[in-house]
């Protein structure tokens, strides 16, 4: 068995509906996934699977979703050790142990393109950092900046697919899956 992360793009859905964890654990269940667990409610899943092509497991993912919660969400999978090196490749670790919420990785579907991520250094303010990392985007950001245009830079019709998680969340995965960050 392999253990996976996905991470699911702004799963609010409305008016009075939100997605419940339990749910969410019940659909995984349903897919024939093992032992699935979430941390805290923003759309995050640990689970066990055999080892498979991680872009049909996103697929069947995204469908399980869309039937369940009659709203399509962009779901990224990775599978545990590639999460590890996602969080031990953090490039701002000082940034990180002083202010874990205001560092963030854009985690990708595909890898940004070098050019791409180049051209994001337009974008950072004085106050900000970005590093590129194996195809997803770090960034540190400011509260005193809340209106940052690096962060609406990173966008999916820039970027293509993509979810944000804070530092504290890399973290936890991290640790949900066995693993020290």
């Amino acid at each position: 068995m392999q253990t996976y992360v996905a991470l699911l793009y702004s799963i609010i859905l409305g008016e009075g509906r939100r997605v419940i964890m339990a749910d969410l654990k019940a659909m995984a269940e349903g897919l024939g996934l093992k032992n699935p667990r979430t941390l805290v409610a923003t759309g995050n899943l640990v689970f066990e699977t055999k080892a498979t092509d991680i872009a049909g497991l996103e697929q069947r993912l995204e469908t399980a979703f869309e039937k369940t919660f009659g709203r399509h969400v962009d779901i990224i999978v990775r599978r545990a050790d590639d999460w590890l090196a996602l969080a031990a490749g953090n490039p701002f670790p000082i940034e990180s142990a002083a202010t874990a919420d205001q560092v963030a990785v854009r985690v990708m579907r595909k890898p940004v393109p070098a050019e791409a991520a180049e051209t994001l250094q337009a974008y950072v303010g004085d106050d900000e950092k970005m590093q590129a990392v194996g195809g997803d985007i770090w960034i540190v950001f400011s509260r005193a900046t809340p209106s940052s245009r690096l962060i609406a830079a990173t966008s999916h019709t820039r970027l293509g697919i993509g979810t944000s998680r804070n530092w504290n969340t890399v973290r936890r995965l991290a640790e949900m899956v066995g693993g020290q960050p």
